[in-house]
């Protein structure tokens, strides 16, 4: 078997041939754009004396959010890697029942909001009034702990946000050559130890790319933070902002997250292997053998039905409830109207869909250059579209409106503003995405494509784009999915009469209109569960043509 894995193998000297402009031009335009939110937090810090920022560093509450800041996001990849690796696992490489159902459900939550997420969570397991205390109440238990702070914070954030993991491994399982399995087997390995020393290594770059989105979004959240009481610097700028109105010291703790934010990539980019994660095969595709679970296939169901039950059954439960209760007479009057809902279906529909196009658009060439162009210059690039994604959406649509009305009064409250704010804060999905497919793709083709006269357009449309198509495809579900349900930019920036679902349900929810909220929360899960089967049934790897492949196969041989 001439297929292996060699950890010693470094990338081809790619580096030394000069990229294609085109490439540069979009990547460097896109990294300046994402730079601006940046800009506008020097701008504002600047504006404080040293002693103000010295001060406002030094108090212990800043101390204390700095500190829960730094260790959820650390513990929420942690424990989101314990759920999103072995559903993967189940969902793409197991015989394991219903499994086509399993592959959906467990990425839904991703499409749960925030706001919607932690009430049904306080609801079912609150202290006070919640189904958890009416269940034990006949057991002689009068009072359950409390799940605000730590506990709730990072089981909200774990439930709603290990799908990000879950997609990039999926999408990395995808990519390995069943060779190299079929290989280990043939030297005496067992299922343990295939899983543990082949294809455990060779999601690394999965691993990291989903990893880093899990804890941005933990740093960024907003709505978790603040229902289940935990000061992080989300909860502690919006506090700044809404009752002091001081924005130069909400915008200096701001740069204290990108601090936090710079120091995690930074982590990130320590962490990166140079190794090969591609197979030197000499099959472009073979399809991927299941393993039998045998007797673990009821601990495996169980599994998975827990995990589905607290993300996705537990908020859709809540939501229906309300939902029924609207539409049975209780709630009738507080009930949205069809023609108004269909309104704001079409709104979300077309502002997550245009910034999913946009933003899948622009992360192709940047993570084209930080894998087969390696240089300071790509690898800064990449780093700046992450910056956004650490940010809150309340500070980057605040310096959206600074720039806008300042330099481009003609731009301001449009639809254009609202889609590049979410390139800004969702960017990173689609480039982590797509980098860790990338680097499952042997060089050698592309080169082998350039040699038989193909351009860089014509290779990376032919050979690239169809070979790295389950991250292109997963990164743009998750931007559509979380530019769909996102809250404090759309508040901001969307313009006039723009309402959408995600406006609607915190308006009902801040109103007490919980059946008025469940119209609004009902059809963006339907919105969600639509897109994702969409998604799932183009998400397999795409076999290139056979004359491409034939011509291909001669060159690299």
């Amino acid at each position: 078997m001439q297929s292996k894995v060699t950890k010693t193998y470094k990338l081809p000297a790619t580096k030394t041939h000069k990229p294609p402009m085109f490439l540069v031009l979009m990547a460097t335009l896109t990294g300046v754009a994402i730079a601006l939110p940046l800009t506008y937090l020097v701008i504002c810090t600047v504006a404080i004396s040293r002693e103000q920022l010295w001060t406002l560093g030094s108090r212990p509450r800043t101390l204390v959010v700095l500190l829960n800041s730094a260790v959820i996001a650390v513990a929420a990849p942690l424990f989101s890697a314990l759920i999103a690796v072995p559903l993967a696992f189940l969902t793409l490489r197991t015989d394991l029942p219903w499994r086509r159902f399993w592959l959906i459900a467990t990425t839904l939550p991703l499409a749960i909001p925030d706001y919607v997420g932690c009430f049904a969570l306080i609801a079912a397991f609150g202290p006070k009034g919640s189904l958890l205390q009416l269940l034990l109440e006949p057991l002689g238990v009068q009072e359950i702990p409390e799940i605000y702070g730590w506990t709730g914070a990072l089981l909200a954030i774990t439930l709603f946000t290990y799908p990000y993991l879950l997609l990039s491994v999926q999408a990395g399982l995808q990519g390995i050559d069943p060779a190299l399995e079929e290989a280990a087997q043939g030297l005496g390995c067992n299922q343990r130890s295939i899983f543990f020393r082949i294809i455990l290594p060779q999601l690394r770059p999965s691993l990291i790319a989903g990893g880093l989105l899990v804890s941005m979004y933990a740093l960024q959240d907003f709505s978790a933070m603040t229902l289940m009481r935990f000061d992080a610097f989300t909860r502690v700028i919006f506090l700044q902002y809404r009752y002091t109105f001081d924005r130069n010291q909400a915008a200096a703790l701001a740069l204290m997250l990108v601090s936090l934010v710079l120091l995690l990539l930074w982590l990130e980019y320590k962490t990166r292997s140079q190794a090969t994660y591609y197979s030197r095969s000499n099959k472009f595709y073979r399809s991927q053998p299941l393993v039998h679970l045998g007797a673990w296939k009821v601990p495996a169901l169980l599994f998975c039905f827990t995990v589905v039950s607290l993300g996705l059954f537990l908020p859709f439960g809540v939501t229906l409830f309300w939902l029924v209760r609207g539409l049975t007479g209780n709630g009738v009057d507080e009930m949205i109207s069809l023609h108004k809902i269909m309104q704001l279906t079409w709104h979300s529909i077309w502002a997550a869909g245009l910034a999913a196009t946009i933003s899948t658009l622009c992360s192709l060439p940047v993570a084209i250059l930080a894998v087969r162009f390696p240089s300071r210059i790509t690898t800064a690039i990449e780093r700046c579209c992450y910056i956004g994604f650490g940010l809150p959406g309340l500070v980057v649509a605040l310096s959206i409106v600074f720039w806008g009305a300042n330099y481009l009064p003609w731009l301001y409250q449009t639809l254009p503003m609202l889609v590049f704010a979410y390139l800004i804060l969702f960017l990173p999905q689609s480039v982590g995405s797509v980098r860790s497919s990338l680097l499952q793709v042997n060089p050698q083709i592309e080169e082998a494509a350039q040699s038989l006269g193909r351009t860089p357009w014509q290779t990376l449309r032919e050979i690239t784009l169809p070979l790295v198509h389950p991250g292109v495809v997963s990164g743009a579900a998750l931007i559509f999915l979380t530019a769909i349900k996102e809250l404090p930019a759309t508040l901001l920036l969307a313009p006039i009469g723009f309402n959408t679902l995600s406006v609607h349900i915190w308006k009902a929810t801040e109103n007490v209109s919980y059946s008025d909220a469940a119209a609004g929360s009902f059809v963006m899960l339907v919105i969600s569960i639509s897109s994702m089967l969409l998604v799932l049934s183009q998400n397999s790897i795409k076999e290139l043509s056979p004359d491409v492949q034939r011509s291909l196969q001669r060159e690299v041989d």
